[in-house]
């Protein structure tokens, strides 16, 4: 049989091959590795992998890769990010550095809201391209798949403006990326002192456009003591359900005032953060089937010393994702290495559990595991060749790449030697 392409000679080929569900438990350290491996791919899918003899043998291919003592990944899912906006807020670090709290700037005037001003005023093509370069970068790093956040905007016009700018990133850029209407991020200066008007302006003016646009898959919001309270969220997500988008939720970064429960009662598809979330939020999450995304870097970049409880969750039976978080102000960190790092590190994930929360998982948490996350026959041929001697040195090694190529759909899309 005739491939479009072949990698053979791999010297450790991590396909994660499982379970069509999310992984929890053991198979969070089930790895499918093969050695001296090879994939064939053809129409952007993966049409075999295993053995290099045997795959030479059934396919024959005109482009051969040699990924001699190269390590092969799945490409990572960053399922949670915030590319779209203008300036980023190195000043409010420095402050942090100082001794300010994330709380303490954002009441003062920094955080999301100092986002908003330059946001509004910029065009969607300046918008596109800053979040273009900013999502190359992503690529360079091994991420293949992102979900995309609007939020930097807070008014019809401006939120609408965004998710027309990711369209147009999806449509543009050589990768998944899943749209997530945040019109509820934190609300406005002009509504500060008048929550009721602005959750007016969210559920009867903005989600009704965007559902009727149909520029949203996933709505999310900010559930926090000082931005969306319990019940002011409750009501935002529910309407956006009765719309037909599907849910996610910042949950209990800072406090748990409730936001696990929360995303359990409303069926979200994922409760992310979970800095602060109780055990009864944990059990909760696990009744649910909602998958908690941790978001390590942004605790790092807030120098805080407590984490998710990652190990907590995982040994409830929870399938653990981890994305970066990636925004202009509490976490401008690009890269899905570095945040496995941190994984291990400082929430005392091992390597194994790390790759498939950055992956399988990760791909779970916007609904796309069935199409990638893990290589496998039938799923798209998104993937990495790393010049690394196992999976334990990604996470082992940071502050430089050894990342030698990216494939998304059987297609290279950064290479190295041409970087």
């Amino acid at each position: 049989m005739t491939a479009d392409l072949i990698i053979s000679n791999i010297g450790s080929l991590i396909s994660l091959v499982g379970s069509n569900k999310p992984r929890s438990g053991k198979e969070m350290e089930s790895l499918g590795m093969v050695t001296d491996a090879a994939i064939a791919i053809k129409d952007g899918l993966i049409l075999a992998l295993g053995n290099s003899a045997d795959i030479n043998l059934r396919f024959q291919s005109s482009v051969v890769i040699d990924a001699k003592d190269k390590v092969v990944l799945p490409g990572f899912v960053d399922c949670h990010t915030h590319p779209i906006f203008v300036h980023t807020r190195e000043d409010e670090f420095a402050m942090r550095i100082a001794g300010k709290s994330y709380v303490e700037i954002a009441r003062a005037g920094g955080g999301i809201r100092s986002t908003i001003a330059s946001t509004r005023d910029a065009s969607e093509e300046l918008l596109f391209e800053l979040a273009a370069r900013r999502i190359q970068k992503m690529i360079s790093q091994g991420t293949t798949t992102i979900e995309a956040k609007s939020g930097y905007g807070l008014d019809t016009k401006s939120e609408l403006k965004q998710l027309r700018v990711i369209k147009r990133l999806i449509n543009e850029l050589p990768i998944d990326i899943i749209p997530t209407f945040m019109g509820a991020h934190e609300y406005p200066a002009e509504y500060k002192n008048d929550h009721e008007a602005y959750l007016k302006i969210l559920c009867e003016e903005m989600i009704p456009a965007v559902a009727e646009q149909g520029i949203a898959e996933f709505c999310d919001i900010f559930t926090e003591e000082h931005v969306f309270s319990i019940d002011e969220s409750r009501r935002v997500l529910q309407c956006a359900r009765d719309h037909g988008l599907k849910l996610k939720m910042h949950a209990d970064e800072i406090e748990p005032i409730g936001g696990a429960e929360l995303a359990a009662e409303l069926g979200c598809v994922s409760a992310d953060h979970l800095g602060a979330t109780s055990n009864a939020g944990i059990i909760a999450l696990h009744k649910a089937g909602v998958i908690p995304v941790l978001l390590p870097a942004t605790l790092f970049s807030l120098r805080s010393k407590t984490y998710a409880r990652a190990l907590d969750m995982i040994s409830q039976g929870l399938p653990v994702a981890i994305a970066t978080d990636y925004n202009p102000g509490s976490c401008n960190c690009d890269s899905m290495p570095f945040t496995m790092t941190l994984a291990c590190l400082q929430m005392g994930m091992n390597p194994a559990q790390a790759l498939i929360a950055s992956t399988i998982n990760a791909a779970h948490a916007v609904n796309r595991g069935g199409k990638l996350g893990s290589l496998e026959a039938g799923k798209q041929a998104d993937l990495c060749i790393w010049d690394i001697p196992s999976l334990n040195f990604l996470p082992y090694h940071f502050g430089s790449s050894n990342l030698s190529k990216v494939y998304k759909m059987g297609k290279c899309i950064y290479s190295a030697d041409e970087a």
